[in-house]
């Protein structure tokens, strides 16, 4: 599943141009709020069971691309998850090489085991997001 769109500020124009069909047809003008992209939230609503946690080597981290989630075990037993959405434009992460996780849009990237932007345009870290051990298997998003 891929998630090529994104939420994008409008330029002065598009807006200009929207308000006047809008208001022509009677419609309203929708926009991404803080913490979605174009296809919903970047952080997981319900929780998502993952697999393995084995799956995940100690000092490195796994992209699950279609869960739109980064999952790293820094330190044996410790598993830290992010949103694999790019902060830039909201583009899904493309892999992580190098012990880097970077975005294919725009070449942001970023730390796999914080979340932090090594490189941007991104300028804001990747969300944080809850994960858990359950039986051997990662839970990553709220508890149910």
């Amino acid at each position: 599943m891929e998630f090529a769109m994104s939420c994008q500020p409008a330029s002065r124009r598009t807006v200009l141009r929207g308000a006047a069909l809008a208001g022509a047809a009677g419609l309203g003008v929708a926009a991404c709020s803080p913490g979605e992209s174009a296809r919903g939230p970047v952080t997981p609503t319900a929780p998502v069971h993952l697999g393995s946690a084995d799956e995940v080597p100690v000092g490195e981290a796994k992209l699950y691309r279609n869960d739109r989630l980064l999952v790293a075990q820094p330190v044996k037993g410790e598993f830290k998850a992010y949103s694999a959405v790019c902060t830039h434009k909201g583009c899904v992460l493309r892999k992580i090489e190098d012990g880097e996780a970077k975005c294919a849009c725009h070449g942001s990237m970023f730390d796999p085991a914080t979340g932090e932007v090594l490189d941007g345009p991104a300028g804001e870290p990747l969300l944080s997001v809850p994960v858990r051990l359950e039986g051997g298997k990662l839970v990553a998003g709220p508890s149910a």
